[in-house]
């Protein structure tokens, strides 16, 4: 199994009663375990090698609306139970969908993009040996993606008689750019882990079996910083597309403003000027 606990690992004064309700929270096919200021989401079906049902997308939507509600959370991680990240769609609810649609929500799986997206702290998928189709477009609403330098990543939808229409076509030409976005839909192929590297589609590619522990890692290493600043930060930058500079630029320095009278604010200036390492709050 990938999940682990660190025992030692520190928590805040409410961390109890928010593991309690991640715990309620865990359901058949998604879980969270919580470390610290960190939590994991697992894909839990490992027996389909973690392949996505409607069943599947609904437990991970509430498992995400949960991490936003979640006290002294700062970072969250999206995992694969077992050894692969995620096989894509379930061959046999596509199937099922292709001969009767109506009998399917179409909206489940972007509600389930838009529940990461949203999620007010950063997330970081974990892609291990392969995330291909939905699950290559379910990792684009992450803020960082780790991974495995074996992994099989990409949109191959043009190759099985559809195209990618889960939020790739409008997600992805944002990371990388239209022309290659256009590549990487229009030829159908897995991408090569060092080029998705090197065109920003991944923040960084390790070995294989090394993925989920750089995983917690990197969210470790994010949740060391104000988590009012990164709730902010991450707002202003996830509208920087949808709005005028102009108006963009307004936004943040409004939500700037909100900073101004932050005991985590006067923090880290003491911090910096007193030469030792902030101790944030969230307040």
């Amino acid at each position: 199994m990938d999940s682990e606990t660190d025992e030692n690992a520190e928590t805040d004064g409410d961390a109890d009663s928010d593991t309690d309700t991640a715990r309620r929270m865990n359901n058949d096919l998604a879980r969270i375990e919580r470390v610290g200021h960190r939590v994991d989401v697992f894909i839990d079906r490992p027996e389909k090698r973690n392949a996505m049902n409607e069943a599947v997308m609904a437990d991970l939507t509430e498992a995400f609306e949960t991490v936003g509600t979640l006290d002294g959370v700062r970072a969250a991680t999206l995992l694969g139970e077992g050894p692969v990240f995620c096989a894509g769609m379930d061959l046999g609810m596509m199937r099922e969908r292709v001969g009767d649609p109506e009998d399917f929500d179409r909206e489940t799986f972007p509600r389930l993009l838009d529940a990461i997206e949203n999620c007010p702290v950063p997330t970081v998928a974990g892609i291990e040996r392969a995330a291909p189709a939905g699950a290559f477009e379910l990792t684009l609403p992450c803020d960082f993606r780790i991974l495995g330098s074996d992994a099989s990543y990409g949109v191959i939808e043009v190759a099985l008689g559809t195209f990618p229409h889960g939020g790739a076509t409008q997600r992805l030409p944002r990371l990388v750019g239209l022309a290659k976005a256009k590549e990487l839909v229009l030829t159908g192929e897995f991408i090569d882990p060092e080029e998705a590297k090197r065109c920003g589609l991944v923040t960084e590619v390790v070995d294989p079996g090394t993925v989920a522990a750089r995983t917690r890692g990197f969210a470790d290493d994010l949740a060391e910083n104000a988590p009012l600043g990164m709730e902010r930060a991450k707002r202003a930058l996830n509208g920087a597309f949808d709005t005028p500079l102009e108006t963009g630029l307004q936004f943040e320095r409004a939500l700037g403003r909100e900073l101004d009278d932050t005991q985590d604010y006067r923090e880290g200036f003491d911090a910096r000027i007193e030469g030792r390492d902030p101790e944030f709050e969230g307040h």
